[in-house]
Formats: structure tokens, C-alpha cells, sequence
């Protein structure tokens, strides 16, 4: 197939697809949490991932951006996206720490009469 057949789009991979899953999937074959990815996420510190995705050369600059707004949007897609091929009971630890993050913060938020 010539350049003129193929059909033009402003992304390499899908910004939801697999491939961008499987590339920033945890590594997580010594069993630990990173408790501080976990922190860094929800904190909207985003920059390895960013760095990473942009140095792969799978996603054009506009995609990053599209990635980076929907991360600053909802950090939790990017922790998502991170745990999509971890077994359930390491899915079940980090998500234990999101939700502390968010009892935490919703603590810290309270105001008192």
C-alpha cells in the first residue's frame, strides 16, 4: 500500500488501546506496591508517563496531549490503565491505597462547625 492509500490519522495507536496499556503497564514482578507511583498519580504528577509516552514514538504529540488532558482530568484512568493486566489481588492492594488517598483527602477537607 503507497503513502496516498493510507488513511491519515493523528495518532500511531489508539490512545485506549492496548498497546498503551501493555506500555505502561506497573512492573510489577518483585510483588511490591509502589505506594509512591500510586501517590504521584493522584497527586497529578504525571511526567514519567508522559515522558515515556512521547519517547515511544507510538503516539504523535497531539495524542500525549489528548493523554495528558484526560490524566489531568481524572488521574484514576492513568492508575487504571496501569493496572489492566495485574491479577486481581494486586489490583485489590493498589486500589486499597487509592481509596485511602481519597479518604485522606476528603478527611482533610472537612470543615468543622
Amino acid at each position: 500500500m503507497n503513502t496516498d492509500q493510507r488513511m491519515h490519522s493523528d495518532t500511531v495507536v489508539a490512545v485506549d488501546g492496548d498497546v498503551f496499556e501493555t506500555m505502561f503497564t506497573l512492573d510489577l514482578g518483585d510483588g511490591e506496591v509502589d505506594r509512591d507511583a500510586v501517590e504521584r498519580i493522584y497527586a497529578g504528577d504525571f511526567d514519567e508517563w508522559i515522558e515515556a509516552a512521547a519517547r515511544s514514538g507510538l503516539f504523535t504529540p497531539q495524542a500525549v496531549a489528548s493523554l495528558v488532558q484526560t490524566w489531568q482530568d481524572n488521574p484514576k484512568t492513568l492508575f487504571d490503565a496501569l493496572l489492566v493486566d495485574a491479577d486481581e489481588m494486586t489490583h485489590k492492594r493498589y486500589a486499597i491505597i487509592w481509596d485511602a488517598l481519597d479518604d485522606a483527602d476528603t478527611f482533610e477537607n472537612v470543615e468543622y462547625a
